[in-house]
């Protein structure tokens, strides 16, 4: 009876001890330890982005058979702080008007019928004067203007038609487009005008396949910019210039970066100028036809020591013009691991917001 009784004792024991051990280390032990530490933040510290939801397709044409008649009344039927993707599929024709999209209206698509086919157009010059009496400025002469975030345009022209000054001429700037906005994208689309043709004001923006013409700093602002496979196109008289870059600390991640670009037209043609004292500028597997100013690259006042902030540099570039990109000694050849984050989209942060078969 004792040795059965002490064997029970023993089989209990273990068994005690099996049951501790299993659910000291069991499954729904550890998940609830687990979700402790990883529990999730409170709302108010997490920055969860939310994406469009559904689609809207609007149509514009001249011919009265869309749903509208011009650009901007499209544009103006969408609700403000809309959360839909939105295609504004524009027919062929010119559209004669000026173009606002606000900070409200973000995921508008312009889509076009082709860059010779779609064409938006104004006139305004820095010097006319706007409503209310004062002078426009340079930049509300856009024919364009855009604010909102995740804007697309596609095969499409933007064009300011006032004539092109000569160079040191005074209140002639007019820009077709401005991007003020975040995360805009353009492809197969053209720019058209001759001082401050396009605005690249503010923001990260991936340009790809697009003819951009002017004659004076006809890429210009402050924004994070990738150029891809583009058409810059020079019409300047007696001198030009093709960026004018704003960047005014270290601090700031902006700057322009053109990849597999054609630089073609008149000149003589400054490539980049130092329109803010840390301006970036970086010209990648580029063309240059015979048209680049002696030097290349001008510091903007010639009095502010800008040379040795500023940060403008080529890799491996060809023409007949290349040689004259590296013709001042702040303008630098950039050995591959100095060129690389000017090369790829992640100079955009293009990974989370381009999709791969538009890069």
């Amino acid at each position: 009876m004792a040795d059965s009784m002490s064997s029970s004792f023993f089989v209990l024991c273990c068994l005690a001890s099996f049951f501790l051990l299993f659910f000291s280390h069991s499954p729904l032990q550890v998940a609830g330890s687990d979700a402790a530490a990883h529990a999730p933040t409170p709302a108010k510290h997490r920055h969860r982005w939310v994406g469009p939801i559904g689609h809207l397709l609007i149509t514009v044409g001249v011919d009265g058979s869309a749903d509208f008649e011009s650009v901007q009344a499209a544009v103006d039927s969408i609700p403000e702080n809309n959360r839909k993707t939105v295609t504004i599929r524009i027919s062929a024709g010119f559209y004669i008007e000026k173009v606002v999209v606000p900070a409200n209206k973000p995921f508008i698509t312009f889509q076009g019928e082709g860059r010779d086919a779609t064409v938006i157009e104004w006139h305004d010059r820095a010097s006319d004067r706007g409503a209310n009496g004062q002078q426009l400025r340079t930049y509300r002469t856009a024919s364009v203007s855009v604010f909102a975030n995740y804007f697309s345009a596609r095969n499409i022209s933007f064009k300011n038609t006032a004539p092109a000054p000569m160079p040191g001429m005074q209140g002639w700037q007019a820009v077709a487009f401005r991007i003020s906005g975040d995360k805009a994208y353009f492809s197969g689309c053209g720019f058209y005008g001759a001082q401050d043709t396009l605005c690249d004001d503010a923001g990260r923006h991936y340009f790809r396949e697009c003819y951009i013409e002017g004659s004076i700093d006809f890429i210009f602002g402050n924004g994070r910019s990738m150029y891809k496979d583009c058409q810059l196109h020079s019409i300047a008289t007696r001198f030009g210039s093709i960026a004018a870059h704003g960047r005014k600390s270290p601090e700031e991640e902006t700057g322009f970066a053109f990849v597999r670009c054609r630089v073609t037209g008149t000149g003589p043609l400054y490539v980049g100028r130092a329109m803010g004292r840390y301006s970036r500028i970086v010209y990648s597997y580029t063309y240059f036809d015979d048209l680049v100013a002696h030097g290349g690259w001008d510091d903007w006042d010639h009095a502010s020591n800008k040379n040795k902030t500023m940060f403008f540099g080529v890799y491996k570039c060809f023409g007949p013009g290349a040689a004259a990109t590296r013709g001042v000694s702040w303008a630098r050849e950039l050995d591959y691991d100095e060129a690389h984050r000017f090369l790829v989209k992640s100079f955009v942060n293009g990974r989370h917001w381009i999709a791969p078969y538009d890069a």
